[in-house]
């Protein structure tokens, strides 16, 4: 039997774009006398769909197009997603569902039984769990159908109250005893850094307990702040990987069962031995699919010489085109030469547009206007953020007039303690790098940085400052960051007490104070654009928290 894995991009909610791709795949399948051809989760639709599937016209353009799509496989077999309707009167209106398609007609629906309810996933807002398990028979092979977490039962969930499994059913001990020669995994999962080799040891560790390999397909693309990174593979029955599909981009493989079965596997992974070349590409693809999937072409941003700016300018123009990329860079009586010398230095290396614009007169005027209602108070913060937000106002009315999108420069550090200014450096239509602590934002110029200079080296090596005062500098508010980062991420992904951080030998001042800074500054987080995902625990879906609470 030969198999086809059709790892493709999908737009959700474009039922026409979908459908042509699928039955594209189709018809590649067939020239290579294939005789399944599989496609990832929700396929038809997109995922997540989310809301659009309380509409029941949307239910029902999922399943005409699974319909549609069925008239034309006369002489293969097809597995797909899509919802599908639970005709009893209880429980959820719909299933996530897994198709089997053969002979012009839909031959099975196999429904999920593990509904993911943690961090950016819902499904039990929108699914009805499966209780109901089939083999799928097809020319002599018996196939075990799976979608996504049907096989991350194994998974131990830590979530500080202990190793324990999230679920208590297991499909596959259900379906195993049915006797299946395969296992079918269709997927939609989202990229996160941390969890590459998870993913990986999750289909290894399934063809090891049941002695059968592992087809799983996974879509590819970038739906808002969800970044999904393919990296479909096959695994033979032995647990050993047998071929790794490419990663970040849409592709098509087949594979002969038999070979799977009998051919010693030469372990093809083409992941990349580099986290930092990961994440430039999933960031690079998170871009590029919101501006193409929402009908935009053109970014613009602001250049502050600093590193958070530098690194999205190049993530936007490697995504974009260099010609899609305006920068604008906005000084203030207390902006450093260098930093003018370096944005301009940037946007020459990276070929962007660039323009330069002094806030200093406008800055005056509203301070100017203010002093009466200040009633001669003493300097604060306040003044930086009127700097902020002109420069916030400024790049948005660029943007408005010449039919730009623009794109926020924060990083996750600043975003999880508050130091960023609302309606100022926080706004934006997207957060490019609100997922990656400050550290790795250098790690990840180094990494741009590898084979020539394109963010200047002092850039990179000058002290991190907001240039909102005279000689100003980050660490005068924070930590240093290697400190601070250090602290948030066992705070934020690890969901650790304070207590345990400074058991692992940090100042309990500092780790109550970042703590503090992070609780506290929610309601800012609440107001920020969406954040692509790359790690476990990104702000926004992924970290749903009160904004007035006390803990």
């Amino acid at each position: 039997m030969k198999i086809a894995l059709a790892q493709i991009n999908l737009h959700i909610g474009n039922f026409e774009e979908n459908t042509t791709k699928i039955v594209y795949c189709i018809k590649k399948a067939q020239q290579f006398n294939a005789d399944l051809v599989v496609f990832p989760e929700m396929t038809v639709c997109g995922y997540p769909p989310l809301d659009m599937l309380d509409y029941k016209d949307y239910a029902d353009k999922c399943q005409d197009a699974v319909k549609r799509i069925a008239k034309i496989c006369t002489n293969i077999a097809v597995i797909l997603g899509s919802p599908s309707h639970n005709p009893n009167k209880q429980g959820k209106s719909l299933y996530n569902s897994a198709w089997f398609l053969h002979e012009g007609e839909v031959k099975s629906i196999h429904h999920k039984t593990l509904l993911p309810d943690y961090d950016v996933f819902d499904e039990y807002r929108y699914f009805e769990p499966n209780n109901e398990f089939n083999i799928v028979e097809f020319k002599g092979h018996r196939i075990a159908l799976t979608i996504c977490e049907d096989l991350w039962y194994d998974q131990n969930f830590d979530n500080g109250f202990g190793n324990k499994r999230l679920y208590t059913v297991s499909p596959m001990d259900k379906l195993i005893t049915m006797k299946p020669d395969f296992i079918v995994n269709i997927s939609a999962s989202p990229f996160s850094w941390s969890k590459i080799q998870d993913k990986k040891d999750i289909f290894i560790n399934t063809s090891l307990k049941y002695g059968v390999p592992v087809f799983m397909v996974n879509q590819v693309g970038a739906n808002t702040d969800l970044i999904f990174e393919g990296g479909s593979l096959v695994v033979n029955q032995k647990g050993e990987l047998f071929d790794r599909v490419s990663w970040f981009e849409e592709d098509f493989q087949v594979y002969e069962l038999n070979e799977v079965l009998n051919t010693p596997a030469h372990g093809t992974d083409k992941a990349s031995t580099s986290v930092m070349e990961m994440i430039f590409r999933a960031l690079v693809l998170g871009i590029r699919d919101f501006f193409a999937k929402n009908s935009f072409s053109h970014a613009i941003l602001g250049l502050s010489g600093g590193i958070d700016s530098a690194v999205t300018a190049v993530l936007a123009a490697e995504a974009l085109g260099h010609e899609n990329v305006h920068a604008v860079y906005m000084p203030s009586e207390y902006s450093a030469r260098i930093s003018g010398e370096d944005s301009r230095k940037l946007a020459e290396n990276i070929n962007i547009s660039f323009s330069e614009t002094s806030i200093d007169k406008i800055a005056g005027s509203f301070i100017d206007t203010l002093k009466p209602m200040f009633k001669n108070l003493p300097e604060d913060t306040t003044e930086e953020n009127i700097q902020s937000r002109i420069r916030g106002s400024m790049i948005m009315a660029m943007a408005n007039k010449l039919g730009f999108i623009m794109l926020n420069t924060s990083n996750k550090s600043e975003s999880a303690v508050g130091y960023s200014t609302l309606y100022g450096d926080m706004i934006g239509a997207l957060s490019v790098l609100g997922d990656l602590y400050k550290t790795r934002v250098y790690e990840l110029a180094r990494y741009i940085n590898r084979n020539e200079e394109i963010i200047p080296e002092t850039t990179i090596s000058r002290p991190p400052t907001a240039e909102l005062k005279e000689n100003q500098k980050d660490s005068d508010s924070l930590p240093e960051y290697d400190i601070l980062d250090e602290i948030l991420f066992r705070y934020i992904e690890q969901q650790k007490h304070s207590s345990a951080i400074i058991e692992e030998g940090f100042d309990s001042e500092i780790v109550e104070k970042v703590i503090h800074l992070v609780n506290s500054s929610e309601f800012k987080r609440h107001q920020s654009p969406p954040v692509l995902r790359i790690s476990s625990k990104a702000f926004g879906r992924g970290r749903r928290m009160p904004l007035v609470a006390k803990f």
